[in-house]
């Protein structure tokens, strides 16, 4: 479990992220045209999850939009926007924005994902959603960075996520 604040109060997470160098968990997430997505799909690419609470709040579509065009020059990269969204939220976003380079995935039906990665908050107002979070993937599938964003209001380390791309 960690802890991070909402607000400045104290929530509680499922568990904590992959550790770097550990190989990264499968998952099964819900792509807006409603198909199943697993991290397999994904072999052999650097993979970026930007994990966040919901499109709907700003610091949470900051992300996208920054991640959308930060990792757009990245070769043989994809960004993974994960949340508890529906697909279509997600997909109406970023249809709104213009965002091309990102990918919605949503653990609407599950806490497959949620779980695996250790970001569901257990309390606090948002109980049940994702914390902030990113996790870098390299193209053998090993964690190359992590980042629990200590408070949700905070936009996470764009800088430092892109740098283990390299």
């Amino acid at each position: 479990m960690s802890q991070i604040t909402f607000k400045g109060n104290p929530v509680n997470t499922s568990g904590k992220l992959p550790e770097i160098g550990s190989k990264a968990p499968d998952f099964k997430l819900t792509a807006s045209d409603l198909s199943e997505k697993s991290l397999s799909d994904y072999k052999g690419k650097n993979v970026v999850l930007n994990i966040f609470p919901s499109v709907d709040t700003g610091v949470c579509a900051q992300s996208v939009r920054t991640f959308n065009k930060e990792v757009s020059a990245v070769d043989n990269t994809v960004v993974l926007c994960i949340s508890k969204d529906l697909p279509f939220a997600l997909n109406r976003f970023c249809a709104a924005e213009g965002l091309q380079n990102v990918e919605t995935l949503s653990d609407f039906k599950s806490n497959e994902f949620s779980d695996a990665y250790g970001v569901k908050m257990t309390d606090g107002p948002l109980n049940g959603l994702m914390s902030r979070a990113v996790v870098v993937i390299n193209p053998e599938g090993k964690v190359v960075y992590n980042e629990q964003v200590p408070e949700i209001g905070q936009e996470p380390d764009y800088n430092n996520a892109l740098n283990a791309l390299k």
